[in-house]
């Protein structure tokens, strides 16, 4: 049944479920539960309180916070008044929060913790209230006229119920705004784009007809902020339209941990947690025995050849699972047991699915998690989009592509092989920001500022941003993101950057993985505690660079990094290198270590471009 709004759309699953938990998170070591009856019935207090105090249709309201039950109850309370809720990455600097709260004319705000309050205060921004969800010693020494706390919020919404507000929110249509969501601001300051009800109900009804099939038996485990458009979308109100339990993480330090208590049958993430649970397994069997090793890696090719037949399988015999010859379905059933199940085991056991967004996924890496019998559907949206417009679908999934168009979208490739994209997930445009909005909307086509190409059975394939592609003074193109994926696969390395525009060759500058990094070198008599140190080392500058020739060398010549420069500072959200969602600021980073770059390209190597001449690397 076609739902006009969001909140509709939560009740009915909570007159199905009822009972049903619709959270999970700890609480000193303890994990709580809530049932969606419940749930429910904190929407209904919240928003009367926040009627109570005074905001109304239309109102801006931002949440500055971590997920939690909490952010999902202020939501839902704001939408169900007509209300337009604004999210903050609570990773964000006073500054980026001030700059937030004054484009998008936030009226109040709802915070996390006294961390997030100090910066909230030190941002000197101007509310009608701020509304705290953790408050300590700090809260009730520095609080004024308007802050309150949130349990003070929902005990004010019981005493003040609204009479009329199941009639408020039945009243509102798909076209009514929902929320202003802003951009990273890879390239310049953040823009708010504004998502409506509608936005947010057509994406998920288009990702419902191609991705995992969820049931109310399935648990999803949630650790990316649900200010982060994609978790929003498949990790907030995808589970809760069907009754889906939600289990959040502490943090992505504790995943291993959670994955193991949470036991979660879903698992939605960036490519970031993917290719650290890669680089985990390979570190630990590469550590392992010879025996081990090859045991290991004899399984990986079953499952490698099992995933191959996958894809080639007509339709009835995937749906029989008849598609694979006797003898290699007893290989596979052997190496299940050796290999499969152990690392099943490291994840909790029952995951069936992981659908990988908001950025590229290495394509063998992908391979090699299906050949481990774990799929991974990699997809493909922008905040713009609400945000998926391409997924891999359970069947037919096909590694190296961000999948098929979401049925209800129109998608295409411009001459100059822009992905353009028409369809009721789009965006509004940007809150008051005409020119923006103009010059990424054109004739209902929205300008994804990506480059694509789509193949004849209609799978999608991202190159690259439009204006991130490397145009080499020989004239060759050198799409970056593929090659920087591959890189951070390595145990070692953070993140990578790839330059060489309008230069003669390319180099990469790369961020160590220090949590990896520091326990090696200790290991290999490094005893310096000093990042900028141990990156001068030389056996560590030969392991860095042997990580990049070995996760490059399958490029073409002329895109493979000549030189490899070391960033010895971490890159970080509050130093400025990442955004948000952990994207790197190329422009930022470039600049930083501009005298660095002209160095490099400045010596003279004459060390022949190529797959064969290993990488030269230096830190700084």
């Amino acid at each position: 049944m076609k739902v006009n709004n969001v909140v509709e759309m939560l009740s009915n699953t909570v007159e199905r479920f009822p009972d049903k938990d619709v959270f999970m998170w700890k609480i000193d070591g303890v994990y709580q539960k809530m049932t969606y009856g419940e749930f429910w019935e904190k929407v209904d207090h919240t928003a009367s309180g926040l009627a109570h105090l005074g905001i109304r249709k239309d109102d801006k309201v931002a949440i500055l916070s971590n997920s939690n039950p909490m952010w999902g109850i202020t939501d839902y309370a704001l939408a169900s008044l007509g209300a337009v809720s604004v999210p903050i990455y609570p990773t964000l600097p006073p500054d980026k929060i001030a700059y937030t709260i004054k484009n998008a004319h936030v009226r109040a705000i709802v915070i996390e913790d006294e961390e997030q309050w100090d910066k909230v205060l030190d941002s000197k921004a101007i509310l009608d209230y701020k509304i705290m969800m953790y408050p300590g010693k700090a809260y009730e020494d520095q609080k004024q006229s308007g802050d309150l706390t949130f349990t003070e919020l929902e005990e004010l919404g019981e005493q003040n119920k609204l009479a009329d507000w199941e009639k408020g929110w039945r009243q509102l249509t798909r076209d009514h705004l929902l929320t202003i969501i802003h951009t990273s601001g890879t390239t310049g300051n953040p823009k708010g784009a504004m998502l409506t009800h509608g936005n947010m109900l057509a994406n998920l009804e288009g990702v419902q007809f191609w991705l995992i099939e969820l049931v109310p038996e399935d648990i999803a485990l949630s650790y990316l902020p649900l200010s982060h458009v994609f978790e929003r979308m498949a990790g907030h109100y995808m589970p809760m339209s069907v009754g889906v339990t939600i289990a959040y993480a502490e943090s992505i330090q504790t995943i291993p941990e959670n994955l193991k208590e949470v036991k979660p049958t879903v698992l939605t993430s960036v490519p970031l947690l993917f290719e650290k649970v890669y680089a985990q397994i390979r570190d630990e069997i590469d550590q392992g025995s010879a025996i081990k090793r090859k045991i290991f890696n004899w399984a990986v090719s079953i499952g490698a050849e099992r995933y191959e037949r996958y894809l080639d399988a007509p339709m009835d015999d995937f749906l029989r699972q008849s598609y694979l010859p006797k003898k290699l379905f007893r290989k596979w059933k052997i190496a299940d047991r050796l290999v499969f199940q152990t690392v099943k085991g490291q994840l909790g056991g029952r995951l069936r699915g992981m659908v990988s967004g908001g950025g590229t996924l290495n394509p063998e890496l992908a391979k090699f998690f299906w050949s481990l019998d774990l799929p991974i559907l990699e997809g493909y949206g922008l905040t713009e989009t609400s945000p998926v417009v391409t997924t891999n679908p359970m069947i037919e999934a096909r590694a190296g592509t961000v999948g098929k168009v979401l049925p209800n979208l129109h998608c295409r490739i411009a001459d100059d092989g822009e992905i353009l994209v028409k369809g009721p997930s789009v965006m509004k445009g940007y809150y008051n920001n005409p020119e923006a909005t103009a010059e990424s909307i054109v004739d209902g086509w929205f300008h994804t500022g990506d480059i694509g190409e789509m193949d004849s059975q209609g799978y999608l394939k991202v190159i690259d941003r439009k204006k991130r592609i490397l145009v080499l003074s020989t004239g060759m193109n050198v799409p970056p993101a593929p090659i920087e994926s591959a890189i951070n696969e390595s145990f070692y390395i953070e993140q990578s950057l790839l330059i060489g525009d309008n230069r003669r060759y390319v180099i990469c500058l790369i961020n160590p993985s220090y949590e990896n990094l520091i326990p090696w070198a200790k290991r290999n008599g490094i005893r310096s505690e000093s990042n900028e140190e141990i990156c001068r080392h030389k056996i560590v500058i030969d392991l860095l660079e042997e990580e990049v020739r070995r996760l490059t060398e399958s490029f073409i010549n002329y895109s493979i990094p000549k030189k490899v420069v070391i960033a010895s500072d971490e890159w970080t959200i509050d130093s400025g290198e990442l955004t948000p969602k952990l994207s790197l600021r190329y422009n930022i980073v470039e600049n930083k270590y501009k005298d660095l770059i002209d160095a490099t390209y400045a010596e003279d190597k004459k060390t022949e471009v190529g797959k064969e001449a290993a990488p030269t690397a230096k830190s700084g």
